[in-house]
């Protein structure tokens, strides 16, 4: 490579290499010997068997050193975290958020495998290629993978990214939740199979994003339903976004709006408990001083009406996004699930349900919860009014008809009577 030639003994002398100093070709060991008594009067009375030994004792260090620190390396064991679906823009957007320590902490390294089709292999490879270019202090590895065999090995978190495009001209909803329905049938076994035991599963994208996380927990009955959770943040985000225009204010300052029900279907915004912090109004406080939101809104026909159908464009608004707000609400909520969510902020998460607010068992639905330690609960304490309990059964009801079609215990979809209903 230097243009370097020599026939035996090859001598290199590294005169401050290491600080970009230049290497130079000597030759052998009396070259070697006779540069450093002309250069630096300097000389050696070592026997050959001496620098022989020396050198022996020398290289075995070196491999010792080089041994150790690989075991080193070794033990410190990057988080393997599995992407389906990874040819979409959630996903491109996702994965500088997830290596720049604020999700995993400073210290954790990852490791990114992003799975996909076949059709999609040279977007995936154009991704991992990228993403390499951007030399992420702690993104150990990033590969693709496009054989289904292989999917979630040592997995530590899987992001279910994997949507359907809704055209009911095409063909029924119904079919569209089947579909849904077969996708989970094929990861669940794996995940089951070739995951870590506490595998944390994460399923969001724009369409069924409760059902595919009751689906994997149906197929995967081994996998902890605590570990199978469904993400609300973007609705969340969206919808103080909204109320922060509406109020002129920072969207920042926007807490605990509550996102109840089916995320990507029939969902109910609660703002009951909503808060306000550092609202420009007569009355001002500390920076942990808050309003009700509810209160500093005087237009409450826009409460009633402008907004209500304001949060039906939001779901064609959502997805037509290119996948920045998904992703940064993935992200969002996988920081809260290992550091924990801030002290008294509302986080709305679909959930397996267990008869919580009077919710049927048995069905995944967004409702308010904290995280802590590493876990999630269920904020139990919060009081609802009428209008929102009345509004669970409904949303609860669209829920429990997805989950009856998909595992095909009826064809199609019924209408929501008002009566009691049950999973």
């Amino acid at each position: 490579m230097n243009g370097w030639e020599h026939r035996c003994s090859p001598i290199i002398w590294r005169e401050l290499l290491d600080r970009g100093g230049k290497g130079l070709l000597l030759g052998g060991l009396n070259d070697f010997l006779e540069y450093a008594q002309h250069y630096y009067n300097i000389t050696s009375r070592m026997s050959s068997e001496e620098m022989l030994s020396i050198a022996e004792e020398n290289l075995q260090e070196y491999i010792e050193v080089e041994k150790e620190e690989e075991e080193i390396k070794n033990l410190i064991k990057p988080l393997q975290i599995w992407i389906t679906s990874a040819s979409t823009p959630i996903c491109y957007h996702l994965i500088p958020l997830l290596a720049n320590g604020e999700v995993f902490g400073m210290t954790t390294e990852i490791s990114i495998h992003l799975l996909d089709t076949d059709q999609s292999k040279e977007v995936l490879c154009g991704i991992v290629m990228e993403a390499e270019d951007m030399a992420l202090p702690l993104l150990r590895s990033i590969s693709e993978h496009t054989e289904i065999d292989e999917a979630f090995i040592q997995a530590d978190v899987v992001i279910v990214l994997d949507d359907v495009l809704l055209n009911c001209e095409v063909q029924s909803l119904e079919n569209y939740i089947r579909e849904v329905s077969e996708i989970c049938q094929v990861y669940a076994p794996l995940i089951e199979k070739n995951a870590k035991s506490e595998v944390r599963v994460i399923s969001s994208g724009k369409t069924f994003v409760n059902l595919k996380a009751l689906m994997i927990m149906t197929y995967g009955p081994s996998i902890k339903p605590k570990n199978v959770i469904a993400i609300a943040t973007t609705w969340e985000s969206a919808t103080k976004a909204m109320l922060a225009r509406k109020l002129n204010t920072n969207v920042a300052g926007v807490k605990n709006v509550i996102v109840w029900g089916n995320i990507t279907g029939s969902n109910y915004i609660d703002l009951s408990h909503a808060k306000l912090y550092g609202y420009d109004c007569a009355i001002w406080g500390p920076a942990d001083f808050s309003r009700p939101l509810l209160n500093m809104i005087y237009d409450s026909e826009w409460i009633y009406s402008e907004l209500q159908s304001a949060q039906s464009s939001l779901s064609s608004q959502l997805c037509r996004y290119g996948g920045m707000l998904p992703a940064h609400a993935v992200a969002t909520v996988l920081r809260y699930w290992y550091h924990g969510s801030p002290p008294e902020e509302i986080v709305s998460v679909g959930i397996h349900t267990e008869g919580q607010f009077c919710v049927p068992e048995g069905i995944v639905f967004s409702m308010p919860v904290r995280f802590q330690n590493g876990n999630w609960e269920v904020m139990t304490e919060l009081k609802i009014n009428k209008e929102t309990q009345g509004a669970l059964g409904c949303l609860a009801h669209e829920l429990i008809q997805e989950k009856l079609i998909a595992l095909k215990e009826i064809q199609e979809m019924q209408p929501y009577r008002g009566d009691k209903i049950t999973s």
